[in-house]
């Protein structure tokens, strides 16, 4: 059983998958955001081919810890994957993870395209690693 994080964006839709155990956090993929039903059978293949029992889905809170103003499109966006799945959607704060994710490849040296490219993948690590770390408690 797995653990499927998602970073969710207007554009892209980062994703990370955790280790059977949910001890680690890799990026997986990022799947392109065109709002329609081919983004919802992109993430159902995810989930059904790595077992996923629980999905982590990054809330995008305000520094002072209020809901931004994308919170209400990513809950929207929750309720369209259960109509998917049967697994266990959780929410996660996500504050700052888009600046740690563009910072990451910077110290990598990924610029351009690929950095666009896997932004979105590194922060549904982020998230992902985020969560699972609380768990370890």
């Amino acid at each position: 059983m797995k653990i499927l994080g998602i970073d969710y964006g207007d554009k892209r839709v980062g994703t990370a998958l955790s280790d059977s155990l949910g001890i680690t956090a890799q990026g997986y993929k990022t799947l392109e955001n065109t709002g329609g039903k081919k983004l919802f059978l992109g993430l159902k293949e995810i989930i059904d081919e790595n077992d996923v029992k629980t999905i982590v889905i990054g809330l995008p809170k305000n520094m002072d810890a209020r809901e931004g103003f994308r919170v209400e499109d990513t809950k929207e966006f929750a309720e369209r994957i259960k109509k998917y799945t049967e697994a266990e959607i959780v929410f996660w704060d996500e504050r700052l993870t888009s600046v740690a994710a563009h910072s990451f490849l910077s110290d990598l040296d990924i610029r351009g395209k690929k950095r666009k490219e896997l932004v979105d993948t590194v922060s549904a690590a982020l998230i992902l690693e985020g969560y699972l770390n609380s768990k370890k408690i």
